[in-house]
């Protein structure tokens, strides 16, 4: 976990050296990590909005012959196909696996928890809305089809979020990542975009709060 924590804070260092070990392979590596964060249902903590910050501002530095529009299509790609696979791992194994005792030690229960009274909250557009939030954004598609939502209706709002994520974070990153003084203080940004991408939940979670009256006990 340290290691994990330690990557997202320098993920420009450990950018650096995967495109240096790697070459064209970084690609495929940060397709899978973006894929995977989603898709696998189980991994919400691995890095997303900084990785994509990271890696366009490595695309925007001509010295690593990185390529912005590759990145966009890649990670709009990974975005789509992990959120449609664990929608379809809701779907087909959804009740089954919340019953299942492996898959309970495997998934934070509260997470998903959170993420299922966000869905029944805010409906349809949570798909929306759930790409901007970490961790809450691995369960949602998982909570939507476990909740018979129509594939159809799911890709609509799950295309307009991830287009916007994308967009955003890839444009973030390009045309900001190397100011110097982003570049300097490059581990507070990342915090930064980490808390900002939390609000969303947090003013959620708020309201719920203090809009419990003693009344409803």
């Amino acid at each position: 976990m340290s290691f994990l924590v330690d990557f997202v804070l320098h993920i420009d260092q450990h950018l650096v050296t995967i495109v240096n070990s790697f070459g064209i392979w970084t690609y495929l590596i940060l397709f899978a990590i973006i894929f995977i964060e989603t898709g696998a249902v189980i991994l919400p903590f691995l890095p997303g909005d900084s990785l994509l910050f990271a890696a366009c501002a490595l695309a925007a530095n001509p010295t690593y012959g990185l390529h912005i529009w590759s990145f966009v299509g890649l990670f709009l790609i990974a975005a789509l196909a992990g959120d449609s696979l664990n929608f379809l791992i809701g779907h087909s194994l959804g009740e089954a696996l919340t019953r299942t005792s492996w898959f309970g030690k495997l998934i934070n229960q509260k997470q998903l928890a959170k993420s299922e009274k966000f869905f029944d909250k805010h409906g349809g557009i949570t798909v929306t809305i759930a790409r901007f939030m970490p961790i809450i954004r691995t369960f949602v598609p998982f909570v939507a089809a476990s909740s018979r939502m129509q594939y159809r209706q799911f890709i609509r709002y799950n295309v307009i979020g991830c287009v916007l994520w994308v967009v955003l974070c890839c444009g973030g990153g390009y045309f900001f990542g190397n100011i110097p003084f982003v570049k300097a203080h490059f581990s507070l940004v990342v915090i930064g975009i980490i808390v900002i991408s939390l609000i969303p939940a947090i003013v959620s979670a708020l309201k719920a709060r203090f809009s419990h009256t003693p009344e409803e006990d």
